[in-house]
């Protein structure tokens, strides 16, 4: 199957049964959506939207978090993955959002990257969400999902993920797209074992070609 036979039915197939997908961080405005970003790295969404309610009670713009300390934005997010240099990263972001950026979070992908804790798929998740900029953030579920399927080929690094996914799928889809692969890397296309027997994507995936359907095929 071509490339762009698979890219045009995995968009078919999401266009038609999900039509809407959004994150599923908790979050009312671009500044609470970053810090739940920055929070997010290598932590569930779950958890994530355990910790914020209290966070964002105490520190409801960027102004009153860039006055804290990373020992009392700690004691809120004490329970997340490495809660320490995040709680360094959140009161760094702060500053610079506030000093840099007049409070106000920014569109642009490269100046995002300049506050601390903002990695690229950081910044490529508040342009594509907040600002609806034509961008892909590729994090564990985007990079392991594309493979799988076959959206990608030989792309060993986020970036190479990134830059085939830009290249194949239509520009307005590429936002909505990455929450598409996120969920179905999140709760079918899991890690260990993908759930090939519920996937409503295997006529067209290139793992249950080769993993299963050729053994099932040869009666292994």
């Amino acid at each position: 199957m071509l490339k762009q036979e698979r890219y045009r039915l995995f968009v078919e197939y999401f266009s038609q049964h999900q039509p809407v997908a959004e994150t599923e961080l908790h979050y009312t405005n671009p500044y609470e959506l970053l810090v739940a970003v920055i929070l997010s790295a290598q932590c569930t969404d779950k958890r994530i939207n355990q910790v914020t309610p209290a966070l964002f009670d105490r520190f409801p713009t960027p102004e009153s978090l860039s006055l804290s300390t990373s020992e009392e934005v700690f004691t809120y997010i004490r329970s997340v993955s490495y809660p320490n240099n995040k709680a360094k990263h959140l009161v760094g972001m702060a500053k610079m959002l506030v000093h840099d950026f007049g409070g106000e979070v920014p569109s642009d992908v490269k100046e995002l990257q300049k506050m601390p804790g903002v990695g690229r798929k950081t910044a490529n998740v508040i342009a594509s969400v907040v600002f609806d900029v034509p961008a892909i953030a590729v994090d564990t579920h985007v990079f392991r999902v594309s493979n799988r399927i076959g959206l990608t080929n030989n792309a060993r690094t986020p970036l190479a993920v990134e830059k085939q996914l830009i290249k194949f799928l239509p520009r307005e889809r590429l936002a909505i797209a990455h929450h598409w692969i996120i969920l179905h890397g999140r709760y079918i296309c899991i890690a260990r074992k993908p759930k090939c027997d519920i996937c409503p994507l295997t006529h067209f995936c290139k793992y249950y070609e080769k993993n299963i359907a050729g053994k099932l095929i040869s009666g292994n």
